[in-house]
């Protein structure tokens, strides 16, 4: 199967990462559309190109660099993509997750991933930070789970656990520093609900969602979430809501892309703020898995 990357093919790529940094990360950030600044954050830093990384896919959507950057942040050694993967491009489930499984073979411990979503719950405004408490796997739905086809049990179990997927300790710990940094304002917390794209949704699809308990939609996240999960990882998650979904007929607006990546600038530099303060004070040992 051309999708199913072999625990030896993810030991390859990581061993050849290894080869060429110093830095052991036990910190993976994945960051969303108009979200790469948080990279920029980390010293010393090491980075790659996707294309020269062997077996990596590469990303082809504006707003995402297309660069793993090894370095420190605070002190903490970290990894990051600057840029991710998404169904749209027309890359399996299995290969837009290969990342979660390189990160596991890095060292990383804890992962956390960024997404710019639009806003279905009506209590959130455009610039809002919705931490992810859990998710709603639409294209799962239908088989397009990472983890179909053989299960290598040196990564994780055939049929992984999902309902503590979003770490409770990480959310809090999240909600705390939001609280020193003056950020509660615009912090919520809600699901997150992930379709395929690359199309927005339709006013009916919105208002669907929103029934059936999601707050926020994107296209992203939660197949890394299953794969950071199915290989032990912990995971937070946030939503940087960059749009309020059109759930009226009478409406004029139009979801646009352009206006992700402007709401991303916006708040860019308090959520580097954020994540950076969360990964100074996220305790490691191996008891999560």
């Amino acid at each position: 199967m051309e999708n199913h990357y072999s625990y030896d093919d993810c030991k390859g790529t990581a061993d050849w990462l290894l080869a060429q940094t110093d830095v052991r990360p036990t910190v993976g950030i994945v960051c969303g559309s108009g979200l790469g600044g948080l990279a920029d954050m980390l010293k010393d830093q090491v980075a790659f190109n996707y294309k020269d990384i062997p077996n990596f896919p590469q990303s082809t959507v504006h707003g995402h660099a297309g660069r793993l950057v090894f370095g420190t942040l605070k002190g903490r050694p970290c990894v990051c993509m600057q840029g991710r993967f998404h169904l749209y491009e027309g890359y399996s489930a299995q290969k837009i997750t290969l990342p979660m499984r390189i990160f596991k073979l890095l060292g990383v411990e804890t992962v956390i991933l960024t997404n710019a979503a639009g806003g279905l719950n009506e209590d959130f405004k455009v610039g809002d930070v919705m931490i992810i408490k859990d998710h709603i796997n639409i294209p799962g739905f239908t088989g397009l789970n990472p983890l179909v086809g053989p299960n290598d049990d040196k990564f994780g179990v055939r049929f992984p656990c999902m309902s503590d997927a979003y770490d409770r300790e990480l959310r809090q710990l999240a909600m705390d520093v939001a609280q020193e940094l003056g950020y509660e304002d615009f912090m919520k917390e809600g699901v997150y609900c992930i379709l395929g794209g690359p199309s927005f949704e339709t006013i009916a699809e919105c208002r669907m969602l929103y029934r059936l308990g999601a707050d926020a939609v994107g296209m992203s996240t939660a197949p890394e979430v299953i794969v950071a999960r199915h290989c032990g990882m912990r995971v937070f998650a946030l939503s940087l809501i960059t749009n309020q979904a059109v759930m009226d007929y009478d409406s004029e607006e139009k979801a646009n892309h352009e206006e992700v990546l402007q709401t991303g600038k916006h708040r860019a530099e308090q959520l580097e703020r954020l994540v950076s303060t969360m990964v100074t004070r996220i305790e490691h040992n191996n008891n999560y898995a």
